[in-house]
């Protein structure tokens, strides 16, 4: 389960605006900024949507205890992006040769 500041952390990683993300979520504005402002846990729906839309930027969701730090509590990264190399030397065959 998310957390509200696991979801403001993740929006302003992507550089997405809550237009940015309503649109690709589908949700409402206001149902965004409801799950970022929430004291608990935001609704189940919503985050779950959200995370879907966030991880598919590369955002990393982390529990509390995961990650470099055991007493750290909950957080996000963000994958690096790590540029097309082409086709492997072990992955070369005459079906992708050209």
């Amino acid at each position: 389960m998310l957390i509200a500041s696991q979801l403001r952390a993740a929006r302003a990683m992507t550089g997405m605006t809550v237009e940015d993300l309503s649109a690709a979520s589908g949700l409402s504005k206001s149902a965004i900024e409801e799950a970022e402002a929430a004291q608990v846990f935001a609704d189940a729906g919503v985050t779950e949507r959200l995370r879907t839309i966030f991880e598919s930027r590369g955002i990393l969701f982390l529990g509390a205890g995961e990650g470099d730090d055991p007493g750290a509590g909950p957080g996000v990264r963000l994958r690096q992006q790590f540029h097309d190399e082409g086709i492997r030397p072990q992955n070369l065959n005459a079906a992708n040769d050209g």
